[in-house]
């Protein structure tokens, strides 16, 4: 019988997730929409019913050891999903209890960028490092910063929430109801938004002029890039401008090795990478200019963020 561990990535739109075992080879996997349920109770009952089927088909005899969460706001401490702005069930979520009623065995759910920062150093390229960010970008921006080998938590469960520091006060309204957060420029949603403003305020010509905001994705800019676009490139320039300005402060708090990006939005790679690098070494102060590496994740694939909350757990039953 083979011991595994089963990760699971909540996201605003969609949640994958995946029977992982203890080497890290995932053996399954799935998605399901999270957006399409508004209340947490229809949520873990499609969620319980997608796993028992996952595993009901799976082609060797499983035991299942342990589950890892990672999920906006996703609290440590507390085993709580805590006033996610990218999620529709608001409030405090005491999500771990809730899931235990469908799995009794060992649960432990953080942030999702703090389960893609342990993925990092358990499985991807952050190996052998103790000083490092991730930074995912997907319909929010989240972000997990080791330090000393260790996720950094803080005292309530709640540090490294880059996505939500400033870049305007006076700008775009955010899901968390204040104004300028930085995912609200720099998402697969920011991008979009960008896309939209400067459509507003150019009369040049671009191919997605005619796309509804809803049918518009990250993917689609990327494309229209790729063709020299001017509207998408201009919109890639921007938001690697706030970017690298934003990752260049998020360095002198912890003085990173590396920072690595993942995420939907990184699969524009160059368009996305180059000029935020540009912009990150342009605002860096002098001490660190040279010194921080900007690298993609080395977890490859969609299920990144999955490898990421099964390493978050094995580091609890190991």
């Amino acid at each position: 019988m083979k011991e595994v561990v089963l990760g699971i990535d909540i996201g605003g739109t969609n949640t994958k997730f995946g029977i992982v075992d203890l080497n890290g080879n995932i053996l399954d996997s799935k998605s399901i929409s999270t957006a399409v349920h508004g209340a947490i109770e229809s949520y873990l009952e499609a969620l319980s019913s997608n796993i028992d089927q996952v595993i009901a088909n799976s082609k060797e005899e499983i035991v299942l050891k342990g589950i890892g969460i990672g999920a906006p706001n996703g609290n440590y401490y507390r085993g709580t999903i805590e006033f996610a702005p990218n999620l529709n069930w608001k409030g405090n979520i005491k999500f771990v209890e809730l899931f235990q009623e469908y799995y009794e065995i060992p649960m432990v759910i953080t942030n999702d960028a703090n389960a893609a920062a342990i993925g990092e150093m358990t499985f991807g390229a952050a190996k052998g490092m103790e000083n490092f960010i991730v930074i995912t970008l997907g319909t929010g921006l989240g972000s997990g910063i080791v330090v000393n080998g260790k996720v950094v938590y803080g005292h309530d469960g709640f540090a490294g929430e880059l996505g939500h520091t400033l870049v305007n006060v006076f700008g775009r309204h955010c899901g968390c109801g204040r104004k300028g957060c930085l995912e609200t420029y720099v998402s697969a949603t920011g991008i979009k938004r960008t896309i939209y403003k400067l459509l507003a305020d150019h009369n040049g010509k671009s191919e997605l002029i005619d796309i509804n905001f809803h049918d518009l994705t990250a993917e689609m800019i990327t494309q229209a890039a790729k063709k020299n676009d001017p509207i998408a490139l201009e919109a890639f320039e921007y938001t690697a401008r706030i970017l690298g300005m934003k990752l260049a402060d998020a360095v002198a708090h912890t003085s990173p090795e590396a920072i690595f990006l993942l995420g939907g939005l990184t699969k524009a790679e160059d368009y996305i990478f180059e000029p935020t690098k540009k912009h990150f070494e342009d605002n860096l102060l002098n001490i660190y200019k040279g010194k921080v590496k900007l690298l993609p994740s080395g977890l490859k694939g969609s299920n990144a963020a999955v490898l990421g909350a099964a390493a978050l757990i094995m580091g609890e039953i190991n």
